[in-house]
């Protein structure tokens, strides 16, 4: 943002020829000469971030290097192995599809979640479908916590809040699902000596919207340092099929629809990222509301909320933790 700019959702604009040929560059780097590799593999969600991450692998390495993995499970929405076709088809990458469920039904993941959503709704059974939620940080009249929502055969709703032990419980066993998917990912990077591509944005590297050793998991990660916001950028700007920019940004983990603000995000992802965009800048608070047509009470709010999570998830961004200091081998 320019001196005397005023702040809106064009501070956040991005010279998109220069970020993709700086983007191909450290991939190439990397894999191909840094970690002599000889390709890039990622997994394919339909989504845009996963979309831009493939366009920009093939930009760097040819399409002939890169393989994209379809990894859907029996609660995956059929859109999201539609989608990750239609990219791979219009970028002409090669791809792989990997059905997960049978590897997910043999480790518990859905009779474990089940188990834990039973202990606040009883009458829960694999017959209905579920999601987790969370309060907006906006609203006064609820608690922050998650709660369950849960569809029965016959289309009654019903909504709990999750205590404690089961809100672990059903993360646990949802997050065989992110972990499942990595180990697939390696495994095919150890068979074709490719790196794996991570895919999260700064939106979501930033406040811990993945899972440790799942899709947090990667050897590059190059639209991290991206806003949500300018990955859709690139995405126009790489000729991503409008249909995937257009789609609204889900989390494809539950069995019901949802959002990624009604799951984790105090706000839809544009809002957010000019929240976080101000904060990381020192944006005035009034010039942040002004933006996002929300009170500076109510932007204080997000702010303390993006801290609160950077705090609740520096385990995930953590290392492992060494006993002493192991000098690294000079190459």
């Amino acid at each position: 943002m320019t001196t005397g700019q005023r702040f809106s959702k064009e501070s956040l604009a991005i010279d998109c020829d220069r970020e993709v040929e700086e983007i191909a560059r450290t991939l190439r780097e990397t894999a191909i000469e840094r970690f002599k590799r000889r390709g890039l593999v990622l997994g394919l969600s339909g989504g845009i971030d996963s979309s831009v991450a493939c366009a920009l692998c093939a930009k760097a390495v040819g399409t002939d290097r890169v393989l994209g993995l379809l990894m859907p499970e029996r609660e995956s929405s059929s859109e999201t192995l539609r989608l990750s076709r239609l990219i791979a088809d219009h970028l002409g990458v090669k791809t792989e599809t990997k059905d997960i469920s049978s590897i997910l039904d043999a480790v518990g993941c859905y009779s474990l979640r089940d188990d834990a959503i039973r202990d606040v709704i009883p009458a829960y059974s694999s017959e209905h479908t579920c999601k987790i939620v969370l309060p907006s940080v906006l609203d006064e009249r609820a608690y922050r916590v998650f709660s369950v929502v849960v569809e029965s055969p016959d289309g009654e709703i019903t909504k709990r809040r999750l205590s404690l032990s089961s809100y672990l419980g059903v993360l646990a066993a949802s997050n065989f699902k992110q972990r499942v998917r990595k180990m697939i990912e390696y495994y095919f990077a150890d068979r074709l000596n490719f790196c794996v591509v991570g895919t999260p944005n700064r939106l979501e590297y930033d406040q811990g919207f993945f899972v440790k050793l799942g899709d947090g998991a990667a050897d590059i990660k190059p639209i991290a340092h991206l806003y949500k916001s300018q990955v859709y950028q690139l995405a126009r700007h790489l000729g991503i099929p409008e249909e995937i920019c257009s789609r609204r940004p889900t989390t494809d983990t539950y069995s019901m629809a949802q959002s990624q603000e009604e799951f984790y995000f105090s706000l839809p992802y544009a809002e957010m990222d000019l929240c976080l965009y101000g904060k990381n800048h020192g944006v005035p608070i009034e010039e942040v509301a002004s933006a996002v047509n929300l009170t500076c009470q109510e932007v204080q709010k997000v702010y303390d909320d993006i801290d609160s999570k950077r705090a609740a998830t520096k385990y995930l961004h953590s290392p492992p933790v060494l006993i002493d200091q192991i000098l690294e081998i000079e190459h």
